[in-house]
């Protein structure tokens, strides 16, 4: 495994702008769902995503893919890491607050280990991502709160509909580190979520009904966030910071969009969370900064010092 690369002011500074861009799209996905529903609001998001970032690859000069096959894979992937997880989170607001789901979202990089771990012999669970797992789940159930799931509400069930759609994410990098690994990142992007644009539209127009463009500016301007600055602008980001601080570096951002969201929903909304989200945010935090090695980096012993002891 090469060294995990440290991270420049400048990378510091492009993920907190990541985190922050991410953070607010969680308050502006509730906001559009006061007047439209989930389904369309993914729509929306994957639509107009797939315009902007079709319109970059062009301003980029990129090749565009002529292979069926890579077109399945985009298909796939669209499914699998846009309408599945968009989906259920979107619907998960509707009952739960933007600042707890942003906390559950995070486990995305404890179900990717675990993925991981099933599908590549080269990613086996250590004993270090093993406690980090752990702690992780423990973060997970403590945010929710298993009590709630005796109840099995409609809250409890929005819970598990945000996790449903962080495994969809694990799957999805699964999918992409098989299918997709040639292909520029940006490219990659653009054709996920024309992927999903063709499963959303037809979806969200049988389920939902036709197409609604006479919005209240407010939804509006909360769509045109999500899917252009939430979406299209945060995967050109996304894979910015990728280059320069490494994918181990980049779960930290996976930590630093919940204070973001939760300082959001509550200025803009209004939302107040549980004493027990916080402790298991934290518990989640402990598992993935022992994921990414900043806790707990366990010492490799010098081949000179094996040879001596064997």
């Amino acid at each position: 495994m090469s060294p995990q690369k440290s991270i420049t002011p400048r990378a510091w500074t492009e993920m907190l702008l990541l985190a922050a861009i991410w953070g607010a799209s969680f308050v502006s996905i509730r906001m559009a769902l006061d007047e439209i529903g989930p389904l369309w609001a993914v729509a929306h998001r994957v639509g107009w995503a797939a315009v902007a970032l079709w319109g970059a690859v062009l301003v980029m000069g990129l090749r565009v893919p002529r292979d069926p096959r890579i077109w399945g894979a985009f298909l796939v992937m669209g499914l699998l890491n846009n309408v599945i997880p968009f989906g259920l989170m979107a619907w998960g607001q509707l009952h739960i607050e933007s600042g707890l789901t942003s906390i559950l979202n995070a486990a995305t990089a404890i179900f990717g280990v675990i993925a991981a771990a099933i599908f590549f012999a080269d990613e086996r669970i250590t004993l270090r991502k093993a406690i980090g797992v752990l702690l992780g789940f423990a973060g997970v159930a403590t945010a929710i709160g298993l009590e709630n799931l005796a109840q099995f509400d409609l809250r409890s069930l929005a819970q598990l509909a945000v996790i449903g759609g962080t495994v969809s994410y694990a799957l999805a990098s699964v999918w992409a580190r098989k299918t997709l690994s040639g292909q520029p990142p940006q490219v990659a992007a653009a054709g996920m979520v024309t992927g999903a644009t063709l499963i959303m539209l037809p979806a969200a127009w049988i389920l939902e009904g036709p197409i609604d463009l006479s919005l209240a500016p407010r939804t509006w301007a909360a769509i045109g966030y999500y899917a252009l600055l939430g979406t299209a602008l945060a995967y050109l980001l996304y894979y910015r910071v990728l280059g320069m601080a490494g994918s181990g570096n980049l779960m930290l951002v996976t930590l630093l969009i919940p204070p973001f969201a939760i300082l959001l929903g509550a200025l803009v909304l209004g939302e107040t969370l549980r004493p027990a989200a916080y402790a298991g945010f934290a518990l989640l935090a402990a598992g993935l900064l022992i994921l990414n090695g900043r806790i707990w980096r366990p010492r490799r012993r010098s081949a000179r010092q094996g040879a001596t002891s064997t």
